[in-house]
């Protein structure tokens, strides 16, 4: 494997990060669409027993950013427009949807949807902009997951 992982391990949104969401990968490269159950506990509570907006929305960004960057690879969200549809509960499995609308230069069109069985509790589109790798070099933890793994492509050799 010659491309870097998609993301660090310490992702909140698909990592291995303790308190994110840990969203798994998709499965296919260059895939158009990406589906995951999710369920919010205490933990990413805004009112008794419901799910904090900015939650809900950092759950539709990354799975919409998971699909985004696996059909082009890599890519950031340029802007998100969301709209809550019904309160979001927590405790209960949930889906979470997207899929690839359209791509125009460097933008990425996607949507992003949340269900809980056949209701719909939330709908988003998003823009993702593809950005040269070079992007995630700039801070000091870019330079070293960029030098962890060119140690691992010179020990896979």
């Amino acid at each position: 494997m010659k491309i870097p992982p998609h993301h660090d391990p310490a992702c909140f949104g698909c990592g291995d990060n303790p308190i994110g969401l840990r969203l798994p990968h998709p499965e296919v490269e260059g895939a158009d669409r990406y589906e995951a159950t999710f369920a919010f506990d205490e933990r990413h509570q805004g009112g008794p027993g419901l799910a904090h907006g900015g939650m809900v929305a950092a759950l539709i960004d990354e799975a919409c950013g998971l699909v985004a960057t696996c059909y082009r690879f890599p890519t950031v969200t340029g802007r998100m427009f969301l709209r809550y549809r019904r309160p979001v509960p927590i405790n209960r499995p949930l889906s979470v949807r997207a899929w690839i609308e359209d791509e125009r230069g460097r933008r990425v069109f996607v949507r992003g949807e949340l269900w809980d069985a056949n209701e719909l509790l939330a709908e988003a589109r998003l823009a993702f902009v593809h950005v040269p790798l070079e992007h995630f070099l700039e801070t000091p933890e870019g330079q070293a997951h960029a030098e962890a793994w060119q140690k691992r492509l010179q020990t896979d050799h």
